[in-house]
């Protein structure tokens, strides 16, 4: 089996070649939206909270905000972008610098506003609003003199920048713990007139530059495997859970359709479709082509095989129940996992999705010469 090294510098080689006649453009800065899967330190910033070791163990080296073992998708597009990792807007220490964008994603987030039983109060709509007055106080700073300059985005960043959203997949997981599948499918029109509504409000802020993932296979999770498939029955050829990714399927349609939609309403603008699903389907389904050795068993879990998974107990903690204390640990070698701890891709997941992404193959648009990603990969 060849090293996943040698497979990734297989897969960025071929990328560059098909790429090698486009037109460099890099965008000033990013802004982002979304959930855990891009989650820089939001959640754990703004609730006050320690992410526990061994998150953050195989590049930071101590936890950093993220769910993961190191870099998320987010970071390595910004990597591409040859631009710094995004800080999290709520993250006030370590002297934060905003100059080439903002995160405003928060684990456990959701599209639809978050509710008293929500495990994330900072839903989309709360993102949108603290990108409103991020960028009024970005304003505010800039007109009392340039010694904010090196902080914050100038004024024009804001019309030229990069506005990436990866969200939903919590709206749909979560929705299964009290809802039927044709309940869920019923509301997805309802999910995203909410993310219209964001996506019009930032338009109106003068965004221009729209990067729209979908979400992923949610019934290859492995907490959802744990949790709703228990019966054979209900799995699909995969080991997934067949109900949670016709879910996923059918938002991702109407999301695709919605992104037709936003480019006929927005001319001016530039809305981009980014197909994950497929992405990640592929990869569990030939994950041994890849390098992996496990495509759904959890890499930082309790339990052991086939999940390695316990909603009892995330990865990092140690309980105790009847007596009897378990500590959820990692697995030696997470770069042989596709799940970090059941919710999480792995880095070495990430990076494979992120250079799936940067061929434009999974884009609606393509990316043709205008598009943006000629940029000096560094992984």
């Amino acid at each position: 089996m060849a090293s996943k090294n040698v497979i990734l510098q297989f897969v960025l080689f071929s990328m560059c070649l098909a790429m090698a006649n486009s037109v460099e453009f890099k965008y000033p800065a990013v802004f982002n939206f979304g959930d855990s899967n891009s989650d820089t330190g939001e959640l754990a910033a703004g609730l006050g909270f320690q992410v526990a070791p061994p998150n953050g163990q195989d590049y930071f080296k101590i936890p950093s905000g993220r769910f993961c073992d190191g870099r998320l998708i987010v970071d390595f597009l910004m990597d591409a972008m040859d631009l710094p990792f995004l800080n999290a807007y709520l993250d006030s220490l370590g002297l934060p610098n905003f100059r080439k964008g903002s995160n405003f994603a928060a684990a456990a987030a959701t599209i639809l506003p978050a509710t008293a039983s929500s495990l994330c109060p900072f839903s989309f709509g709360v993102q949108v609003s603290q990108f409103l007055r991020f960028k009024a106080r970005a304003l505010e700073l800039i007109a009392k003199g340039r010694k904010f300059d090196k902080y914050v985005p100038d004024e024009n960043i804001f019309e030229k920048g990069l506005y990436m959203f990866d969200i939903g997949q919590n709206d749909l997981a979560g929705a299964f713990y009290s809802k039927t599948l044709d309940q869920i499918l019923a509301s997805i029109p309802t999910i995203l007139l909410e993310l219209e509504k964001g996506i019009k409000n930032l338009y109106d802020q003068g965004a221009r530059y729209f990067w729209i993932h979908n979400t992923g296979p949610l019934g290859c999770l492995p907490q959802n495997i744990a949790k709703f498939g228990t019966d054979s029955s209900k799995l699909d050829g995969l080991g997934c859970v067949s109900s949670h990714n016709q879910a996923a399927k059918t938002f991702n349609l109407q999301l695709r359709a919605l992104c037709t939609k936003l480019q006929g309403q927005y001319p001016d603008s530039n809305v981009t479709y980014v197909d994950i699903f497929t992405i990640k389907s592929s990869l569990i389904a030939n994950y041994s082509r890849y390098g992996f050795e496990q495509p759904i068993m959890a890499c930082c879990g309790y339990g052991g095989p086939p999940l390695n998974y316990d909603s009892r107990v995330s990865c990092g903690e140690t309980k105790t129940f009847n007596g009897t204390t378990i500590t959820a640990k990692a697995c030696n070698d997470s770069s042989e996992y596709i799940s970090w701890d059941g919710i999480h891709y792995t880095e070495t997941a990430n990076q494979y999705v992120a250079s799936q992404i940067l061929t434009g193959k999974y884009s609606d648009p393509p990316f043709s010469d205008k598009m943006p990603f000629l940029l000096k990969l560094k992984f």
